[in-house]
């Protein structure tokens, strides 16, 4: 009699949050390309959920809501204990995926080491390269994409909020920014500009978009899917933005993408990949929340980052002969 077999099942549980779980792919893709023949199921946060509906040979994608009392793991218990996995892949450490029936466990602890959390991922397989961030899409999605954005003009994308008020960089130097990069001495003269953001930012980048001609304008914000956006930014020749889930996904879309920081590190969180640099405030991070803690009142704490300081990383950034394909 045949033996049946049966196809490996891998379990990847990763972030809640957009940003730590776009820099989490980078596994997950090495996992795809290792286990050609492999069932994935995928367990994260309800806002990064999103992100991963087009990964290949997704089984299930569970979504991890988080309870009082740590509930949501016997939740996610529920939804586990009844089958053997192969491999499992815990980025969130949890205690959950221990008593799970498995083969292999591989799983991710915070620490503070200064490495960037890609490199900190990468070593959970203890992989000699790291693990570049990669994210999957439909033909559906890059059709919507497409549809919004167009073709053969050059597109300023631009992240000028977050969800920290802390981290974000002043409005009117959002616009300043802007007007040099695509006026006549800029790198993108007459360019669209891209306006990106959370559902509900809008109102925030307000005076941006109103500081340009209105079909010079494309607003992005929470009325297309994750992967929408992610595909729109496929099609941008440059990104600037604030420290948040969007720059990463920018990072991931190979596209040059160049991440404001101030009072967030970007030794662990820049935008990662060859097309990437960070630009922070004179003040380290070390500094910055020094002032804070004297005064938690501050709005923001990207004041001292100057407009010349950010012109000039974006225009050595797209300069560059040229940047990885």
């Amino acid at each position: 009699m045949d033996l049946i077999t049966r196809p490996m099942r891998i379990l990847f549980v990763t972030s809640t949050r957009i940003g730590d779980a776009v820099l989490s792919t980078g596994l997950l893709d090495h996992l795809i390309r290792a286990h050609t023949e492999a069932q994935f199921t995928i367990a994260c946060g309800p806002v990064a959920a999103p992100l991963f509906e087009a990964v290949p040979r997704l089984e299930r994608l569970i979504i991890i809501r988080k309870m009082p009392f740590s509930l949501h793991w016997l939740d996610f218990l529920g939804q586990t204990l009844g089958g053997f996995w192969d491999i499992i892949v815990d980025l969130r450490g949890s205690a959950a995926t221990m008593v799970l029936l498995r083969g292999r466990r591989h799983a991710y602890y915070t620490d503070r080491a200064l490495v960037h959390r890609v490199e900190k991922l990468s070593k959970v397989f203890d992989l000699d390269k790291p693990a570049v961030p990669k994210l999957w899409t439909t033909p559906t999605h890059e059709t919507e994409a497409l549809s919004l954005v167009g073709e053969g003009m050059p597109l300023l994308a631009l992240g000028p909020t977050a969800n920290w008020p802390c981290k974000e960089w002043a409005m009117d130097h959002f616009i300043e920014l802007a007007q040099r990069l695509t006026g006549p001495k800029g790198p993108l003269t007459d360019a669209r500009i891209m306006v990106m953001g959370a559902p509900g930012e809008h109102i925030a980048a307000r005076p941006l978009i109103r500081a340009f001609s209105s079909d010079r304008i494309i607003k992005i914000f929470g009325d297309v899917s994750l992967l929408t956006a992610f595909a729109c930014l496929k099609h941008a020749s440059l990104y600037v933005g604030n420290d948040s889930g969007l720059m990463h996904m920018a990072a991931a879309a190979g596209i040059p993408t160049l991440g404001l920081f101030g009072p967030t590190q970007d030794a662990h969180y820049a935008p990662f990949g060859p097309n990437c640099v960070p630009v922070r405030t004179p003040e380290s991070y070390e500094e910055l929340v020094g002032l804070l803690e004297k005064n938690d009142q501050l709005e923001s704490l990207m004041g001292s980052l100057a407009v010349d300081a950010v012109e000039d990383a974006a225009r050595e950034l797209m300069a560059r002969p040229w940047l990885a394909t």
